[in-house]
């Protein structure tokens, strides 16, 4: 066979370790480098937002009431906005005779009004003593100056023991609402210390840390809702003590209102927008913070060490899923990496109230694997094109094609594997040579060897080498066959059929009749690439092989075209019929090998059956009878005729005791 180098970059253990490890490098740098970007905490923070809509528990936990100035309300009141502030003095004097730990406006009342109306509220406020308002900032410019001012509640209500809380809320760049503001005077800062107060050790401190995220317990309307007339006009069927160390929160649930552009001021975007297209209002976020903080349940994000270190474990535990690349084996150990990793990122998220951002870790995951597969896909084409160049002129495509999709089955070195041998040899192939000019003998050569190697290939053979006129060709390797006996020998009889078709042509360049002859054996053999580093051979080694060879000369003797030996027939199951021709002990092997030969004359196979039994048995009368029933069958066969000139010399010389019917062979 030809012989060929399976270059480095086709696929060592040190190459896919260098690549692997270049390509792990290479994913973690540019992790590392996206995860700095705001582009990227956009992405992460779409993935905090499934988790939060995931782990919502859909409901609240605490005493936290809001009383919603919606559209109801608006056609009830029946008053142009802003309303009167005794409407609000009157909410709150029922609110406190019904028991409301805290009343908190998401409402700023920094302008005067009515001096009535207004000396009604802060009354109101006064004896309620646990009112909490809106303070908020305000940007101002004039032409002198640029600055941000704090609106702050009437100086009236302040005095009357309104606490002012920031109701500033923190929009991310994508106009969602995550961040729990943190200045020590916000609005829910300010509602949990009047609660504090109003109702001492009802609550601990509330604890939560500088950079927490707000854990929205879903979407709008999440909390419960009364209606702000309801309350108003002493509605019936709240119960006198509904609000009972409730916290209230009063502010507007409206969709369009008189003030429309207070009323989209105040409705905001939360993870949940994407599935209700739903805003939710002000008042309620200010709701879910507060329960939040009184809970704890506020969501702290990992800092930027755990996730490079997420980063860093997802890189390596995929290494090894590289270096031993295998796209199926690779892929569940990537889709098992991810699924750990997701999990355990959802698990930290709803039982610790930690978020680990994973995205990154879960693309570089992705990012490895279908890196590698591109790389292995590259790398299995040119080591393709390679098995092709090699073996394509001595074994079928079919085999090529398997040997590309399975490269893995063709190893360096040697195996011991189970095969069928084919040795062929041209008959009188020196008195040819002597009669034709060299270009006319390799003319007849490469005809010849042509439509041999072609009849081999079409049966899944491999072409081991031409030695000569010869050829050395197996089944069983590089791939696997399980009936490679009988391929082996449907290929001899058809190597014997074509050279039937070929004798016209041979006639025409000037030979005579040309004959074959063909030994086939089954057995263990080694089998690989043999030879040096730098050039080696695929071939097969070892006496399965050079039987095969001696059989192929033993034809002469017989006068046989095919002869195979036991090991070959046993294994063809009586696929072929087959001929017993002699039992025999080639040179160089101690133990008798029993041949045969393809028959598809089932009466000379049953005769020359008969005759080799009595032979065996030293009846030499029986067995010289048989024979010439043989030859009375098919006049001048050659088998008989060898037995026949045996059986005289052993009536003279009889056997040695113990005798098993073998002869030994010293040619062949």
């Amino acid at each position: 066979m030809r012989r060929f180098r399976l270059p480095f970059a086709a696929g060592s253990r040190a190459q896919r370790i260098f690549y692997a490890i270049a390509l792990s490098l290479l994913v973690w740098l540019l992790g590392l480098a996206l995860s700095l970007t705001s582009f990227w905490q956009q992405i992460e923070y779409h993935a905090f937002d499934k988790l939060t809509v995931l782990t919502a528990p859909g409901r609240s936990a605490l005493p936290i009431t809001i009383i919603g100035i919606d559209e109801a309300s608006f056609a009830q009141v029946g008053k142009r906005w802003p309303w009167p502030r005794s409407l609000y003095a009157k909410v709150v004097d029922r609110l406190v005779a019904s028991g409301a730990a805290v009343i908190a406006f998401d409402m700023i009342f920094a302008e005067a009004s009515e001096p009535k109306e207004d000396q009604a509220f802060a009354d109101a406020v006064q004896r309620a003593g646990n009112v909490v308002m809106s303070a908020d900032h305000a940007y101002q410019e004039t032409a002198l100056l640029k600055q941000w001012l704090r609106v702050e509640p009437l100086p009236l209500l302040k005095r009357a023991g309104a606490v002012p809380g920031l109701a500033t809320v923190e929009l991310d760049s994508d106009t969602e609402v995550r961040q729990i503001p943190q200045s020590h005077d916000t609005f829910w800062h300010e509602t949990i210390n009047v609660l504090q107060k109003s109702r001492p050790g009802l609550i601990p401190d509330p604890q939560v840390p500088g950079n927490a995220l707000i854990r929205h317990l879903g979407p709008a309307h999440t909390f419960p809702y009364v209606s702000f007339y309801q309350v108003l006009n002493g509605d019936p069927s709240i119960p006198a003590d509904f609000f009972q160390d409730q916290i209230v929160l009063i502010g507007r649930d409206v969709r369009a209102s008189p003030d429309a552009g207070a009323a989209q001021a105040d409705m905001f975007a939360t993870p949940f927008l994407a599935g209700t297209r739903l805003l939710t209002p002000g008042v309620e976020i200010h709701a879910t913070i507060i329960e939040n903080a009184i809970s704890g349940q506020s969501i702290v994000p990992a800092s930027r060490t755990m996730t490079l270190l997420l980063l860093s474990f997802a890189v390596l535990a995929v290494l090894p899923a590289l270096v031993r690349w295998h796209p199926v084996w690779s892929g569940v150990w990537c889709l098992w990496l991810g699924v750990m990793v997701a999990g355990g990122v959802a698990w930290l998220f709803s039982s610790k109230n930690f978020w680990l951002p994973g995205v990154i870790a879960l693309s570089a995951i992705a990012t490895l694997y279908l890196s590698m597969a591109l790389l292995s896909y590259f790398g299995e084409r040119r080591r393709g094109q390679q098995i092709k160049g090699a073996f394509a002129k001595y074994v079928s495509p079919q085999v090529v094609d398997q040997m590309i999709a399975f490269p893995d089955r063709l190893k360096l070195g040697g195996e011991r594997r189970e095969l069928t041998l084919l040795f062929s040899d041209l008959a009188g192939f020196t008195s040819i040579s002597e009669k034709l000019p060299p270009d006319g003998v390799a003319k007849v050569i490469n005809l010849y060897l042509t439509e041999m190697t072609q009849v081999i290939m079409d049966l899944g053979g491999t072409v081991d080498k031409f030695i000569g006129d010869a050829v050395m060709a197996f089944w069983g390797a590089p791939l696997d066959d399980p009936q490679h006996a009988l391929h082996g020998v449907q290929a001899a009889i058809a190597m014997q059929q074509a050279m039937a078709r070929l004798q016209p042509q041979f006639h025409e360049m000037g030979v005579g009749e040309v004959g074959l002859r063909i030994g086939l054996n089954t057995g263990d053999a080694v089998v690989g690439n043999m030879g040096s580093e730098d050039r080696f051979d695929y071939t097969a080694l070892g006496d399965t092989v050079n039987l095969a060879s001696r059989l192929e000369g033993v034809n002469k003797m017989y006068g046989t075209p095919i002869l195979l030996s036991g090991a070959t027939a046993a294994k063809l199951g009586g696929a072929i019929a087959l001929r017993p021709v002699d039992y025999v002990r080639v040179k160089g092997k101690a133990e008798p090998v029993e041949i045969f030969t393809p028959c598809d004359d089932a009466t000379l196979a049953e005769l020359s059956a008969t005759a080799h039994a009595a032979y065996r048995e030293m009846r030499w009368d029986a067995a010289e009878a048989a024979w010439q029933a043989v030859l009375a069958h098919r006049p001048d066969d050659p088998v008989a005729e060898v037995f026949l000139e045996r059986i005289p010399h052993f009536r003279k010389e009889p056997p040695p005791p113990g005798w098993d019917g073998s002869v030994a062979l010293e040619k062949g």
